[in-house]
């Protein structure tokens, strides 16, 4: 494998997207973005509700909200500052989140089953009629949506005949003595064939998933970056559940207001179709990992691990410095471009492949730390015969010196860019990208 080295220090600046697309792969276009569901939400309600005295106060400069986005799987939070009286918006804390979406709720439920009927016969239930296993589950997915903290009557959840057949004959007795043995006041057999459930009972099946939202919740809203966050919008599927939407309010409605649209499992669908209108509304994003490339460093005995020791033209190299672009938790403007400036690590080194590396963590000093990810890799042809006779003689002039790549990533965006020049002929090397499953 062909190395690069550090040439100098480096660079930002501003500029557009637009002015690179010249040295930018295409295959890199839609592999690598930093869009994320929840901040399309707000999107749809500064934009659809012009006219609505509440929104307008969302409007003024400065204003600050955070967007929790409950779907079926996942919870994903962020949280923005409106820029301008336009529209745009910037990023104050990273996108966030975790598997803590309805399904939490159903995995609950799955766990009460096992401890009435016993994970044996729940287990082998599922594997023998899936197809009933699929309709209990259908059942209770339709008891879960009416959940609410506002009724007191019980919720009757119809268990399949499959299942009841299939306890009777695996156990010798019927689902209701298992019930009765299970000796839990809030849930019963009734007499039409059902498994009853308390309000109390239904609530304690939520109460896992829910904490976990609220404690991610408020672990943000304690964070020192976010401070004065006005409004909490509740978005996504999952925030249609009245008890969800209940204990939200009841945690957080003190020190902020918290907003429930309209469609609320449609905002996000409809966000989306405005922010594909006008991408640019998002000026300034988080950046949610640490992203960077492998290089060489001159080798420092006792600092550098021996085993990261080569040679390469009697030089003696240190290999897989992690060199970082952009820093985890990094506010990154919209058109952001980080610039590194190399030279191969030999003088007659006919390609460089340049590999691309994440990582949650800002400190990764190699990229092969634990939790370093390689993400891509960007080779870079540099064989004479692909230049011009002007060209080669520009090469010729400087063949005792070294040539210097300057690789460049443009960063918040929808999507992160990366490209490649050979500076000694002032054109782009050809380059490739080829993004790996992460």
């Amino acid at each position: 494998m062909h190395q690069f080295v550090p040439d100098e220090t480096p660079t930002f600046s501003r500029n557009t997207v637009r002015r690179e697309h010249g040295i930018f792969s295409s295959a890199l276009s839609d592999q690598s973005s930093l869009f994320h569901d929840p901040e399309r939400a707000p999107n749809d309600h500064i934009d659809s509700n012009p006219n609505n005295q509440t929104f307008e106060v969302l409007l003024d400069r400065g204003t600050r909200y955070i967007v929790v986005d409950c779907g079926g799987g996942t919870v994903d939070i962020t949280v923005h500052e409106l820029d301008n009286r336009m529209g745009t918006l910037k990023e104050l804390y990273k996108a966030t989140g975790g598997p803590f979406g309805s399904v939490g709720v159903d995995q609950e439920f799955e766990k009460t089953m096992n401890s009435i009927f016993s994970t044996e016969v729940m287990e082998e239930f599922k594997l023998k009629r899936p197809a009933g296993y699929v309709d209990l589950m259908i059942a209770f997915e339709a008891r879960k949506r009416t959940a609410s903290p506002f009724k007191n009557n019980p919720l009757n959840i119809s268990l399949p005949f499959s299942f009841i057949d299939f306890y009777k004959k695996k156990k010798g007795s019927t689902v209701e003595s298992a019930i009765r043995r299970y000796n839990d006041p809030d849930i019963k057999w009734s007499t039409q064939g059902m498994m009853r459930l308390t309000p109390e009972a239904m609530k304690r099946l939520f109460h896992p998933t829910i904490e976990k939202i609220k404690a991610t919740i408020g672990e943000i809203l304690n964070t020192p970056d976010v401070k004065g966050i006005q409004y909490l919008f509740l978005v996504g599927g999952f925030a249609e559940s009245p008890i969800l939407q209940h204990e939200i309010r009841r945690a957080f409605s003190s020190i902020l207001k918290v907003i429930i649209p309209q469609d609320v499992s449609l905002t996000i669908l409809k966000g989306a179709v405005l922010f594909g209108l006008d991408p640019t509304i998002v000026n300034v994003r988080r950046s949610r990992l640490t992203y960077g490339v492998s290089v060489l460093n001159r080798f420092v005995p006792d600092y550098h691990p021996s085993e990261k020791k080569i040679v390469k033209d009697n030089i003696e190299w240190c290999a897989d410095i992690f060199d970082k672009f952009v820093l985890v938790d990094q506010s990154i403007g919209l058109g952001d471009i980080v610039v590194r400036k190399y030279t191969p690590a030999r003088h007659n080194q006919a390609q460089c492949i340049i590999s691309f590396y994440c990582s949650e963590s800002d400190k990764p000093i190699y990229v092969t730390d634990p939790g370093v990810r390689k993400i891509g890799t960007l080779v870079l042809d540099m064989f004479q015969n692909g230049y011009s006779s002007v060209d080669q003689s520009i090469l010729a002039a400087n063949k005792n010196q070294r040539r210097e790549i300057q690789t460049r990533m443009v960063f918040g965006d929808t999507e992160i860019k990366v490209s490649a020049l050979d500076v000694t002929t002032g054109k782009c090397v050809r380059a490739t990208i080829d993004f790996l499953n992460k």
